[in-house]
């Protein structure tokens, strides 16, 4: 298969699932028909609440999405063959993450712009909210500890045996940090030119690419600051307390919509890439199918379910409905950006998650095999170095690619802490309330925007500091077990206004299934390793949490379907 085919057909096919899927969906909601204002509007406080122009939302909810997930899932699931990992992409995509993510907004818009958990008290129970929030609010934090822990690690200097700073080692690492933080500077900057000076959108975007190319120019070159993994650790954390507060116009808002213009390029750089070479996918060293269970080493990894947890954020994954109901809902200006933001967002990723097939191919033919970063942006580079006249191009492309790869680890994990603080406070929330509706008596406390951060802040950074790793294998199912119950949530919701929710059952059932059917193979594993002996305590934490996770999809899977009969025959006795 010829990779520039392969791409062509792919975005064909999403860009009609987005015309004819997408336009279906909006005509069974009813999105847009609506003349009410959005939360952004009617909740307006500056501080999470504040209406965004449809360009800038977009670089926000784009950015935080997409991170480092599309890249690092396909990479994965990739031991498959590549004709499994595109099907999924495109299926999932356009039918499972789409249908998602487009529903988690929608129902946010008309829930105060409040999470999935909130959406579930209303439509189930308020023991159905309390157990979603506490799952997702523990997820959350595992993704603040590992994101911080990857930030820090790709910032810290590097040192020898005897403890002495490696300059020559740490230079990379000090480029990426100096960039990292020019880059905030300038996202405050960008904020308060068009947010308080009023200056058009055109010449501050302008502005604030010309600014991008040149931090990065400097930061390549001039990269004094060389601190410690756990100094960066301890930096890191104040950030996101500092970002998790702060009002999104000043932060939020204008450095995710600056930060999509690298993922923009990222993808324009592949697309060059795929364009330019299209080079064949030697089936050699790519197969198309490689079986149902294959031995990578680790042992037998089993295609159902392991390929629809692997591939995640390039289908469908849990963490997009917290942004969608998180973050994005409480920035929507109008009803109608709804469908572009959450719909097409979902498919921009599955664009980038198929260029990260054709990187896979490449990379493997050109010796590019160290890491997901290595594989990605050696094989893109490679294949633009490929074209005639463009060979003095793979360094400098390959460190532009990994430097915004990292870039974007920090945008996930200051709106994942942003996203864990609202799980907080809603968790102390009656049905309907926002936090400005406690008045006294300790929820006010724990409700209080700076006490939920800090709480968030301290927990991940303790974890990223500790041993996040031993648990870290159960992220993939954890995130596929929010999206089986983001589908159930939505789905719960539509049945109970009389809206057509059929789209959601079978990919709400799918997910489900496969989160449990890999819970249950974690299980096996893990008791494995504990049976063996000489276990610490890593393998008894996945085991018993992969329990816990199964009793809560259960719970909550049987509660929501009790709710939907009992709708329906509450419409039939009516009828």
């Amino acid at each position: 298969m010829n990779t520039l085919v392969l791409v062509l057909l792919s975005v064909a096919a999403l860009v009609c699932g987005y015309i004819f899927y997408g336009g279906w969906l909006c005509r069974q909601w009813g999105v847009g028909e609506s003349k009410e204002e959005t939360p952004a509007h009617t909740l307006e406080d500056g501080v999470d609440y504040v209406p965004a122009k449809a360009p800038v939302l977009m670089g926000h909810h784009f950015s935080s999405i997409a991170g480092a997930g599309p890249i690092t899932g396909p990479i994965g699931a990739a031991i498959f063959g590549w004709v499994p990992v595109v099907l999924w992409i495109l299926v999932g995509g356009i039918f499972f993450g789409g249908v998602h993510d487009f529903g988690a907004l929608y129902a946010s818009l008309r829930h105060k712009g409040q999470s999935i958990g909130e959406i579930i008290s209303a439509n189930m129970s308020k023991r159905a909210k309390r157990l979603f929030l506490i799952f997702a609010y523990l997820t959350l934090i595992l993704v603040v500890a590992a994101f911080a822990s990857i930030v820090a690690t790709t910032f810290g200097a590097k040192y020898d045996e005897a403890g002495v700073l490696d300059m020559a080692a740490s230079a990379s690492n000090a480029s990426v940090a100096m960039v990292s933080l020019l880059f905030i500077v300038i996202a405050v900057a960008f904020g308060f030119c068009v947010y308080r000076r009023n200056m058009s959108m055109g010449v501050s975007t302008v502005l604030g690419i010309v600014a991008i190319i040149v931090i990065m120019a400097v930061g390549m070159n001039f990269h004094p600051i060389y601190l410690s993994t756990n100094t960066w650790m301890i930096i890191v954390g104040i950030y996101i307390a500092i970002a998790s507060v702060t009002p999104v116009w000043i932060l939020l808002q204008p450095r995710d919509y600056l930060s999509s213009f690298l993922l923009y390029a990222m993808l324009a750089v592949a697309l060059v890439g795929v364009i330019g070479a299209h080079p064949n996918i030697d089936p050699a060293v790519f197969p198309a199918f490689t079986g149902f269970a294959v031995d990578n080493g680790n042992g037998v990894q089993y295609l159902f379910p392991i390929l629809f947890t692997t591939v995640a954020c390039g289908a469908i994954s849990g963490f997009h409905s917290l942004v969608s109901s998180g973050t994005t809902a409480k920035q929507l200006d109008r009803e109608k950006d709804a469908k572009p933001i959450a719909y097409g967002g979902m498919l921009l990723e599955c664009v980038l998650a198929i260029l990260t097939v054709c990187a896979i191919a490449y990379a493997r033919q050109t010796g590019h095999t160290q890491g997901a970063t290595d594989i990605f942006a050696g094989g893109i580079a490679a294949m633009v170095a490929a074209i005639p006249g463009m060979a003095g191009m793979e360094n400098v492309l390959y460190t532009l690619l990994i430097l915004t790869y990292s870039a974007f680890c920090l945008t996930s994990l200051d709106t994942a802490t942003r996203l864990a603080r609202f799980m907080f406070q809603e968790f102390w929330l009656e049905p309907g309330q926002t936090p400005a509706d406690i008045k006294e008596g300790y929820r006010k406390i724990l409700v209080n925007p700076y006490v939920s951060t800090g709480i968030t802040v301290v927990l991940g950074v303790l974890l990223g500091m500790t041993g996040y790793s031993k648990i870290w294998g159960l992220f993939g199912s954890a995130n596929q077990l929010l999206a089986g119950l983001g589908l159930l949530a939505v789905a719960t919701w539509l049945g109970n206004i009389g809206k057509n929710n059929k789209m959601f059952l079978f990919p709400m059932a799918f997910m489900n299934i496969v989160t449990i059917c890999s819970l249950a193979i974690t299980i096996k594993n893990q008791v494995a390793l504990i049976a063996a002996g000489g276990a610490d305590w890593g393998p008894y934490a996945q085991a018993i949490l992969a329990v816990l996770l199964i009793i809560l999809a259960v719970m909550l899977v049987i509660e929501g379907i009790q709710t939907l009969f009992g709708k329906n025959k509450k419409a039939e006795k009516t009828a």
